[in-house]
């Protein structure tokens, strides 16, 4: 019912609007209370928002588009993140210096690189990806080294080699095939080895890691890290 109630509602906003007239004469919010925001039929860079029952058509930035799922900028998401289905969106780039569109996320570097460049509002900043991963433009985010082979050396990056064999008693083989291994002067991360290539494991914020049993644990059963 309720989507039917918002299907009707839009309808009428459309007529409003394409009348030219202005939005405080256009049907109430379905809505009285709260920020509501509904997706305009024709324009994937468009859509109405109701705030506290008051009707506005809003236009995302450069660079965006509404899936009513965004949140990187009022309501809008990336633009390679909606799928638009028959709606029209308008992606001519507004470029400024290190900024293709307006909003972005994009490689700061032609090389493998632990960080990436984030704009917003055609402003780009360095964004450093979490400590072990590096930026893959593929998914706009970090990811593992190893899944950028050879674009990236996941040695390089982690500063580690991963053994090619074992002895079978120790510590580490007992979580083959994924061998562990400790980050020297880090009590908050471990070494884990995948098809031979390490990456940086963290153990979250509430736990640290013992080299002995190569576990993340409360930090009261680690004592030379239970103030790390």
């Amino acid at each position: 019912m309720r989507s039917c109630v918002q299907f009707a509602y839009l309808l009428a906003c459309i007529a409003y609007a394409s009348a030219g007239l202005l939005l405080q004469q256009a049907p109430q919010c379905p809505e009285q209370y709260g920020v509501q925001a509904y997706a305009h039929p024709e324009h994937c860079d468009q859509f109405f928002l109701c705030t506290n029952g008051t009707l506005t058509v809003e236009t995302c930035e450069n660079g965006l588009l509404f899936d009513g799922k965004g949140a990187v900028h009022n309501h809008c998401n990336y633009h390679w993140a909606v799928d638009c289905g028959d709606r029209k969106a308008d992606l001519t780039p507004i470029s400024t210096p290190g900024c293709e569109y307006q909003f972005g996320i994009y490689p700061d570097s032609n090389e493998c690189s632990t960080s990436y460049i984030k704009c917003a509002f055609g402003m780009p900043e360095q964004e450093p990806c979490t400590p072990g991963l590096v930026y893959d433009e593929r998914i706009h985010g970090c990811n593992w080294p190893d899944l950028l082979q050879p674009f990236c050396n996941p040695e390089a990056v982690i500063g580690f080699k991963c053994p090619t064999k074992l002895p079978s008693n120790s510590q580490a083989a007992k979580f083959w095939p994924f061998p562990r291994f400790p980050v020297p002067g880090d009590c908050h991360s471990l070494i884990t080895c995948v098809e031979g290539q390490p990456r940086l494991i963290s153990c979250g914020e509430d736990k640290v890691f013992d080299d002995q049993s190569l576990t993340c644990e409360d930090p009261e059963l680690v004592p030379h890290c239970g103030h790390a």
